[in-house]
């Protein structure tokens, strides 16, 4: 039995569904029973701060996806860690034999954000006994449809990353390498890499998005001071505001231009374009937003 944690997400909606299809028994750990019921498997009810459900998830799993949210604008540590390393000790007590961590692209010790929580996140699966393998995906393209990505009211792209180009990866795809690892043969301790098959600037990605939504797009490139104005403006702690500048200027120098091959090694093919991404995605709700020149 595989457990599915963030199961109705952008990478464990598609992951469920692909292991459904390959016939492998599956767990998906969900919040809402009417989410759990949509995705047509066997499913638990629980929450990552309520140790005991997910304990309950557990039984009889032998195999374990660790994926749960992203950063979150607060003060101390990330909810992530305490969240991760209790799910990770929860499989050790159950007996799990593999984990498949989603971490991300640039985790390292003193990091920023999600880049040090899901290393600390990783040190402490490294050394839990468990069959491991990661997964460190580059940035999704889903954030440009699901509101993770900034908008303006008129719909343009907002963002503080000059030039610089960035590998965005497919959700799909990561889901994907991710089935593989938990059905195939074990990788124990293995690290990859995921992205796009190709790095795109943000100017790029626009003019794909206006030829995707049938509207003007630009990207409008802010300071990394506008955007940590904009959100403190919004109530994110300055702290937070800050770590997410640095890691936007960090972009900015090329920290996710690279593209590897290691979505092809895991799945047998090629990840997703993102024109691909675009045409196989419904337009979100602000992409019928009036541009400037609509």
């Amino acid at each position: 039995m595989i457990l599915v944690l963030g199961a109705t997400g952008s990478i464990g909606t598609p992951l469920v569904r692909e292991l459904r299809r390959r016939g492998e028994p599956v767990r998906a750990f969900v919040r809402d029973p009417a989410r759990g019921r949509a995705l047509g498997v066997e499913y638990a009810v629980g929450d990552l701060d309520d140790p005991p459900s997910v304990a309950a998830a557990l039984d009889g799993v032998d195999r374990l996806l660790l994926n749960a949210g992203g950063a979150v604008p607060t003060e101390g540590e990330q909810p992530m860690i305490g969240q991760q390393k209790a799910a990770i000790d929860a499989a050790v007590s159950a007996g799990v034999s593999r984990v498949v961590k989603i971490s991300v692209w640039g985790a390292k010790p003193g990091g920023r954000l999600a880049e040090g929580a899901h290393w600390d996140i990783e040190r402490h699966l490294a050394r839990s006994g468990l069959t491991w393998s990661t997964l460190r995906p580059s940035g999704y393209m889903q954030n440009f449809v699901t509101g993770a990505g900034a908008f303006t009211a008129d719909g343009d792209l907002l963002g503080a990353y000059g030039d610089a180009r960035v590998s965005y990866v497919d959700c799909f795809d990561i889901a994907a390498s991710a089935a593989a690892l938990l059905t195939g043969p074990p990788r124990p301790g293995a690290t990859f890499t995921l992205t796009g098959p190709e790095a795109l600037t943000h100017n790029e990605i626009a003019d794909q998005l206006s030829a995707a939504w049938g509207r003007p797009v630009r990207y409008i490139d802010l300071p990394g001071d506008e955007f940590v104005a904009r959100l403190t403006a919004q109530g994110v702690p300055a702290g937070f505001a800050a770590d997410v500048a640095a890691l936007y200027a960090d972009v900015a120098r090329g920290s996710l231009a690279a593209t590897t091959d290691d979505v092809e090694r895991l799945t047998g093919r090629p990840p997703r374009s993102f024109a691909a991404f675009l045409k196989d995605t419904p337009p979100p709700v602000h992409a019928t937003a009036r541009g400037r020149d609509a």
